[in-house]
């Protein structure tokens, strides 16, 4: 017989103090922390517990006594049920200042390095209609909302094109309106549900993996150049053809429109050949004078104007002259390799994405950039002792790895090639101080930059110059 659950207990008057991870509030009562969803430090609440640990709590707001006065109305429909800006409800300025407080705690607790004093982390200055790409996906089981459920509406059709639920893999929330990307992205993920539904295409069955529509992808560039990646989970050609056609003659100024067929038991489209249905197999972006060129299996920075100012910031740490020899490690597309170039006496670029240093290596060419050299493979084993003696010591190096951190390895590596500066570009500030920790027996930092590349959500980007002592 199972046993029955313990019910948790409702805790009235719950002064929200802070932050914290993945953008959770915080409170504290007696001496058991609760973190809270979609709350805002200054709110006082009833606080229904819904998991209980001996150190920590977790609960979600049952009624709010008072009002933050951080606290602002959300623009989106779909807040509290998608996974995304979980920080709608944040004053901006709020957000901002949470977040270099991040940088700052997790500098200290978990680098415990000496700090210089943090910049005042850079904003962005559109909170809304920022993102150059995003993803959804078919599912033919949307996500109920409580109010559709206390509704007793009977809901004879599921299908769905939106956004995953946070941690339920089959969940999707089909999405009516999205502030994040610009108002091209909503007419053609609308259009093409429409089309879809009207002419009997089914959406995927996440669970049994079936179904003719997987996802779609839309990249906007600055230039004006629209991608679309249309996913099919089916070879069927008849419906591939009707569906393009439709999009073809729905959105003319889409300048790069691809499909692929996807019927992998993963979503990934990396190790997939793309199709070009019409126009280009690629977009352009472009930063000052430079131009990228961006492909469908392409790493971008997501907020353009942000990555410009982020790479600005870089080079600036960079302190370049034009004589210096730099290593730009998880160059990605070598959009830092070449925003940098022109300062330097040569860049070498080293990314694990086949398809990227390709990218790159264009980049570098549709630029008249001739001082850059792009190495595809694995960081831990490309770069080595041997690669260093073989290709040079690099007077500054440059590091943009992904959340994890660098490896073990890639930073001993580093202090073996004892460069003068390193620039370390993060996404995640835990993993940059434990980094940090580990090179600052040979090196100090001498500044710190966040830039908050993702309004309305936790995630800042943080920029540390480290210099040998």
């Amino acid at each position: 017989m199972a046993r029955k659950k313990r019910e948790l207990p409702l805790i009235e008057d719950v002064e929200i103090k802070g932050v914290a991870a993945e953008g959770k509030a915080v409170a504290r009562v007696n001496d058991l922390v609760v973190f809270v969803p979609f709350a805002s430090p200054g709110d006082v609440a009833d606080i229904q517990l819904t998991r209980k640990k001996n150190s920590y709590a977790e609960g979600s707001i049952k009624n709010i006594k008072s009002y933050s006065p951080f606290r602002v109305e959300p623009k989106c429909r779909h807040f509290g049920v998608c996974g995304g800006c979980k920080w709608q409800h944040l004053d901006y300025a709020k957000q901002i200042e949470y977040k270099q407080q991040q940088v700052v705690d997790n500098l200290v607790r978990i680098g415990k390095v000496e700090l210089p004093e943090v910049s005042t982390i850079m904003g962005s200055e559109k909170q809304y209609y920022y993102r150059n790409k995003l993803e959804f996906t078919f599912s033919n089981r949307s996500w109920l909302t409580k109010e559709e459920l206390d509704s007793q509406q009977e809901f004879t059709s599921r299908d769905a094109l939106g956004f995953h639920i946070p941690g339920m893999f089959d969940k999707v929330l089909d999405i009516k309106e999205c502030h994040l990307q610009n108002d091209i992205s909503n007419a053609i993920r609308l259009s093409i549900r429409k089309f879809a539904i009207d002419n009997a295409y089914s959406f995927y069955d996440l669970r049994a993996q079936v179904g003719d529509m997987r996802g779609i992808i839309i990249r906007t560039a600055s230039t004006g150049e629209i991608m679309l990646i249309v996913i099919f989970a089916t070879d069927d050609r008849d419906k591939i053809s009707s569906m393009m056609q439709h999009i073809s003659a729905e959105f003319p100024q889409i300048t790069s429109l691809l499909y692929v067929i996807n019927q992998k038991c993963n979503d990934t489209i990396n190790d997939l050949p793309i199709h070009v249905w019409s126009g280009k197999d690629h977009i352009i972006e472009q930063m000052e004078d430079l131009k990228f060129k961006v492909g469908p299996k392409s790493f971008y920075q997501t907020n353009s104007e942000q990555a410009y100012r982020l790479y600005s910031v870089v080079r600036d740490f960079a302190g370049l002259t034009g004589n210096e020899f730099v290593y730009d490690l998880y160059t990605g597309t070598g959009t830092i390799a070449n925003f940098v170039a022109k300062r330097a006496s040569k860049v070498i670029g080293i990314e694990y994405v086949p398809e990227a240093i390709e990218d790159a290596k264009v980049n570098s060419e549709i630029n008249s950039i001739s001082n850059t050299y792009f190495i595809a493979g694995d960081m831990k084993d490309i770069l080595t002792n041997d690669f260093v003696e073989k290709n040079g010591r690099p007077d500054v190096i440059i590091t943009d790895p992904p959340r994890a951190g660098m490896h073990e390895d890639v930073i001993n590596v580093i202090l073996a090639a004892a460069p003068e500066k390193i620039v370390y570009v993060s996404c995640n500030p835990a993993t940059q101080a434990r980094d940090a920790a580990m090179l600052n027996e040979a090196y100090k930092i001498v500044k710190v930059q966040p830039v908050d590349m993702f309004p309305h959500t936790h995630h800042v980007e943080n920029v540390m110059l480290f210099e040998k002592r």
